[in-house]
């Protein structure tokens, strides 16, 4: 099966707030790719959590429950592994959910990457 693949490039911006599924976005802008085939699939984006020197184990782990809905000991592995190798991938999903994912990380300034 032949598909075509189609790049649209969209501007997100960093910050966002949502109500009733509308986006209120801030003034700084990254320009990201969407990768739509012709079937109209999306690929997948995920979340990018960076390593720093200002948050504890504990508040990270606290926030990754909140924000990916996981096990308060899941959110303390996800930590170590941030802490360990600098950065991890910790959500994969639709832009909009992973949006939403960073936004929450971002709350505590908590530094975050949306990758496509």
């Amino acid at each position: 099966m032949n598909h075509k693949v189609y790049y649209i490039s969209i501007y997100i911006k960093l910050k966002y707030k949502m109500s009733r599924n509308k986006f209120y976005l801030s003034t700084e802008e990254k320009e990201e790719t969407l990768t739509i085939d012709s079937t109209g699939v999306i690929f997948p984006a995920r979340v990018i959590l960076f390593n720093d020197d200002i948050h504890t184990f504990e508040e990270v782990a606290l926030q990754l429950v909140k924000a990916i809905h996981c096990s308060y000991e899941r959110g303390m592995e996800i930590a170590w592994e941030v802490h360990t190798k600098g950065k991890a991938s910790v959500y994969e999903g639709d832009i909009s959910e992973c949006l939403r994912v960073s936004a929450i990380l971002e709350e505590i300034a908590l530094h975050t990457q949306i990758e496509t």
